[in-house]
């Protein structure tokens, strides 16, 4: 029997198989508002079989979209924007729905990759100020952010709070907090971003603080049935930057709060970062994680190969692997993984007959006839 194939819980969440689609931009919304590119995009990863669908990195307001063209979740119109997306998915899937919320922080304010990437100075159409732990630029250049302040703090912990009581309102099935890839919780917890002098900073239970009060700012907004978790950057690849030892005992306090599990990634804080890419060059932080935490956890990073995933869950490096950019190559690579597994994948009615026919019990509960 595959283990990449059975059933996983988070929380009270179960998944049916340990596939998450990860979150990925798409810098395709209108003032925050999904569109039809989001209804083709994730109606398309949602009948791809996989157990979980985790919506792209979602704003908590404005000023914390990475891009212009990044989705939020800070408006009336941004709600109901999303919940036109949801329903359709909803009314040709069963797959669970969570959401990713996040606050770019200083890597706000940037054109999309495909225009380069590069920040858009506050003074030049379609720019704002950008806001952090402290008034440190991201990369060489850039305008400083705005270092927020006792208001400013308290300000972000509620938009995190008001985009989690949107999530319950559109009934999404879990939360993931963004405090990963040098967004601005991620800039708080790491010591090459947050230069602090108050409660906030300096030592390691400071830089935390933060990002631990809007768990539980989160944790309280939403339904208290539906899980919360986490995304991290494990290390930032720098040296003197957030390590391995860091993220475990941020993982174990965010155990201690409720939090149901822990999806890690790596890096994107420092442009300095030398990261050794290579298959699966993230999976031995989650396996630490994990054996150190004890929370579920979630792998991430060149997983690309059905075998590789199931050696990754079967050695209980971590309980399930996330899927990007493979995913969108091949948004129907859970099934081909189940083919080659031996293992069987949910699939629409509609697609019922495009099953190799040497593949008969590839789709569960599979039977159709013909006229």
């Amino acid at each position: 029997m595959s283990r990449l194939f059975e059933p996983l819980q988070f929380g009270a969440l179960r998944l049916a198989n340990r596939i998450i689609v990860a979150p990925m931009c798409q810098y395709s919304a209108a003032d925050g508002s999904a569109g039809d590119w989001h209804l083709i995009h994730l109606g398309s990863l949602a009948i791809s079989g996989a157990g979980l669908l985790i919506l792209e990195a979602t704003a908590v307001s404005a000023a914390g979209r990475i891009t212009p063209g990044c989705l939020g979740l800070y408006s009336d119109a941004n709600e109901q924007a999303l919940a036109r997306v949801i329903g359709a998915l909803r009314a040709n899937s069963p797959m669970p729905l969570a959401l990713q919320i996040a606050h770019a922080g200083r890597k706000a304010s940037s054109r999309a990759p495909w225009d380069g990437g590069a920040q858009i100075p506050v003074d030049e159409p379609g720019g704002w100020q950008a806001l952090a732990p402290s008034a440190l630029a991201h990369a060489p250049g850039e305008q400083p952010p705005l270092a927020l302040d006792a208001a400013g703090l308290e300000r972000v912990r509620e938009e995190f709070a008001a985009a989690a009581r949107r999530a319950a309102r559109l009934g999404l099935d879990g939360i993931e907090i963004h405090a990963a890839h040098g967004y601005l919780l991620h800039q708080f917890l790491s010591p090459l971003a947050n230069r602090r002098g108050d409660a906030y900073g300096g030592s390691l239970e400071n830089r935390m603080r933060f990002p631990l009060e809007v768990f539980d700012a989160v944790r309280a907004a939403f339904a208290a049935e539906r899980p919360v978790w986490v995304r991290v950057s494990a290390t930032d690849w720098v040296e003197g930057g957030w390590d391995p030892e860091s993220t475990v005992a941020f993982a174990r306090a965010l155990a201690a709060r409720g939090c149901a599990a822990i999806h890690v990634s790596s890096g994107g804080v420092s442009p300095r970062q030398r990261i050794p890419l290579g298959p699966g060059y993230q999976v031995p932080l989650a396996a630490r994680v994990k054996a150190e935490a004890g929370l579920p956890t979630v792998a991430v990073g060149l997983i690309t190969e059905p075998e590789q995933a199931e050696a990754i869950v079967a050695s209980g490096q971590a309980d399930a692997v996330a899927l990007a950019r493979a995913l969108l190559y091949d948004p129907r690579w859970p099934w081909h993984a189940a083919a080659r597994l031996g293992a069987s994948v949910a699939a629409p009615h509609q697609y019922w007959r495009s099953q190799p026919r040497e593949l008969k019990d590839l789709f569960e509960n599979a039977r159709f006839g013909a006229r």
